[in-house]
């Protein structure tokens, strides 16, 4: 039987890690696999998908042997690089009833609406110090295009959960995030930021008091399928009967994947400490913020006074190409900066001190999908979380664990489970060579509708070939 060959992460430069991570100084706290070892589970990545599939899996069967492999450190991937916005899966509602129908979707969406309460039980009692601030998520619109975004899941949500999402006025946005860019919206009163370098640390420390075993250092070169797997890395190999692949965007490596997932790089800046200056212009709080512009932007302020500015949508990767480039951007942030800007113009002078990228794993459903690989019934994975990760991924774990375990209940039987039931997307070059076009397509209307102004037909016809939720035209 054939191996499966993954790609090691190319590993960023300390100079090149987020702000979340330097500021943590966060590293390898584990050895190195060497030699020969066995567990009865292998999780191949040390990321919040992986860290809480381990937690779960030993809740529910504590004599469980769980072991994961982590290329570079925990929490180093996408788990440490996003923008720390904490929100319900409620914003998607009509997104994941389209995958699961109306019910289940309710379901999951409380569902991470009680992880929220899990982090906030989990900092409260002393178990992580993850810097979690619920003080809202603002979905925010700074055009007339943008307007309205939200109505489709505001409206099914407030049918099962009325209360949820609440109206926001121009002078309650610019009285709470000191900006007048955005002038409409709606507000979810239960949710947040964090740290999140910090969740991942914290993690991590949980996962080996309960007895995981945790191999950093570690990337996983190939896995030879058979009754009893076969993990292997630079150093050392790993036998377990069942394997859990959480990798985010290296999943791309495996053609089986591939054909349903696409990466692109979100990149983010983190500007220097000047809570007074932030205090001056109203921005007290940790609310997180969005807008609602195809690469959306998302921004918060830390405790600390930094502002935290990030945008999706930035390299697009060829196959399973993730290079250099996916850790750091040429430009050093040069777009986020010009936005940041244009947010908040009396800040332009406020010097950016750290600039990063990562390769978000994305689904054209914008969902994410677990499933075994096919022929490899002991080989599972989770993929396509699509830049929101931090309230989902403890209901992924959930998922993993019972698709581990054999459990027949509503996790492993669930709507989010079967790859088959998915969209493939189309072979390389001409996946490529049409995410480029799109993407293009959407930076140049975003900039022009940012201006109240419509964009041609050309332009408009391009952008819409993105895959995701379609909104009504507004121009």
């Amino acid at each position: 039987m054939s191996s499966l060959r993954l790609r090691p992460p190319v590993v960023a430069a300390p100079a090149d890690r987020s702000f979340w991570l330097q500021d943590v100084g966060l590293g390898a706290a584990t050895a190195p696999l060497q030699g020969t070892e066995h567990a009865e589970v292998a999780i191949v990545g040390g990321g919040f998908c992986g860290l809480w599939t381990a937690l779960r899996i030993k809740a529910l069967a504590p004599e469980t042997r769980v072991t994961i492999l982590e290329a570079d450190f925990c929490g180093s991937g996408a788990s440490g690089r996003n923008g720390g916005q904490v929100h319900t899966w409620f914003a998607e509602l009509d997104l994941v009833s389209a995958v699961t129908g109306a019910e289940e979707a309710r379901r999951l969406c409380a569902d991470t609406a009680d992880a929220i309460t899990e982090l906030e039980q989990l900092q409260r009692g002393g178990s992580i110090d993850m810097d979690l601030r619920l003080d809202g998520w603002f979905w925010t619109a700074s055009s007339k295009a943008q307007e309205g975004a939200w109505n489709k899941a505001v409206a099914l949500t407030e049918a099962v959960e009325p209360g949820r999402f609440r109206q926001l006025t121009a002078s309650e946005i610019e009285r709470r995030t000191g900006s007048r860019a955005s002038y409409i919206g709606v507000v979810e009163a239960k949710a947040g930021t964090v740290q999140p370098a910090k969740l991942a640390l914290g993690l991590r420390k949980l996962a080996l008091e309960r007895g995981v075993v945790i191999h950093e250092r570690s990337p996983v070169l190939e896995v030879l399928p058979g009754r009893t797997c076969i993990l292997r890395t630079a150093r050392g190999e790993l036998g377990a009967e069942k394997v859990v692949l959480a990798a985010n965007a290296w999943l791309s490596a495996l053609p089986e994947l591939r054909r349903h997932m696409y990466v692109v790089g979100s990149q983010v800046i983190a500007t220097a400490a000047v809570p007074d200056r932030l205090d001056q212009i109203g921005w007290r709080d940790g609310a997180s913020i969005c807008d609602s512009q195809a690469q959306v932007l998302y921004y918060q302020r830390t405790p600390q006074g930094r502002v935290i500015f990030g945008r999706g949508s930035g390299e697009v990767a060829f196959g399973a190409d993730i290079h250099a480039g996916f850790n750091r951007s040429p430009q050093h942030g040069a777009g986020n900066i010009r936005e940041l800007s244009r947010v908040y113009p009396t800040l332009r002078d406020v010097p950016v001190e750290y600039d990063w990228s990562g390769p978000i794993d994305c689904v054209p459903e914008h969902i994410p999908v677990f499933d075994q690989l096919r022929g490899h019934p002991n080989i599972f994975f989770g993929m396509g979380f699509n830049g929101t990760g931090i309230a989902q991924t403890p209901v992924a774990g959930r998922i993993l664990a019972s698709l581990v375990l054999e459990r027949k209940d509503r996790w492993s039987e669930g709507g989010l489970v079967g790859l088959s039931r998915r969209s493939t997307l189309p072979p390389e070059p001409v996946r490529y060579l049409g995410a480029k076009l799109v993407r293009m397509a959407i930076r140049r209307r975003n900039d022009i509708e940012i201006r109240n102004e419509k964009p041609g037909f050309v332009i408009r016809t391009i952008s819409d070939w993105k895959p995701g939720r379609k909104e009504k035209p507004k121009n």
